[in-house]
């Protein structure tokens, strides 16, 4: 992780930060899964507790970094996106996790699985677990289409997390997220 790259999601009067960021995340994830490694980790430095901000962070080694920016998967970007050159990381002490943070308290799907699991009724179920179970995550996130659920969409919420450790060796999702390989941050 000794380079990075940025890519700045500009102002448009069309399409909103949001948009282009769901758009840029899922034209990287399908990148990602081209490379087929696990060696690049993105980071979202101007992300807010709401937001992911706009821009883009991609971690990586020079040569890795540079196959990913070979493959023209930014194309139809280019109007709302600039991309610094791939450079070395600043010296840090401060390293980010970034990872994908899972909502499992859906209480429709709670319920079907304790009818399931325990051969109980609907009523029932309704009354082992009631609709205050279900917890909002209030965390960024990106809307992606899932490939294997026939394009279904389904928000991708992302937590980071400042730390003094690196944490594990390079270990990344084809999302470029991961819960235990720690990425510079600067």
């Amino acid at each position: 992780m000794d380079h990075y790259l940025d890519i700045t999601i500009l102002d448009d009067p069309e399409f909103t930060q949001p948009v282009l960021m769901n758009a840029l995340f899922s034209k990287l994830h399908r990148a990602l899964v081209e490379v087929s490694q696990n060696d690049i980790g993105v980071s979202f430095p101007s992300a807010t507790k709401k937001s992911l901000g706009d821009k883009l962070r991609l971690h990586g080694s020079k040569p890795r970094l540079e196959e990913l920016e070979a493959l023209p998967w930014r194309r139809g970007l280019g109007d709302f996106t600039v991309v610094t050159k791939i450079a070395q990381v600043p010296s840090t002490n401060e390293f980010c996790l970034v990872k994908r943070v899972h909502v499992k308290s859906n209480a429709d799907r709670l319920r079907r699985r304790a009818m399931k699991r325990h051969g109980i009724s609907y009523e029932e179920s309704v009354k082992r677990i009631p609709q205050e179970v279900e917890k909002q995550l209030e965390l960024p996130f990106v809307r992606i289409k899932s490939k294997s659920t026939g394009d279904q969409q389904f928000p991708l919420f992302i937590q980071q997390t400042i730390t003094t450790s690196k944490g594990e060796v390079a270990n990344f999702s084809k999302y470029g997220l991961s819960a235990t390989s720690a990425l510079p941050w600067f």
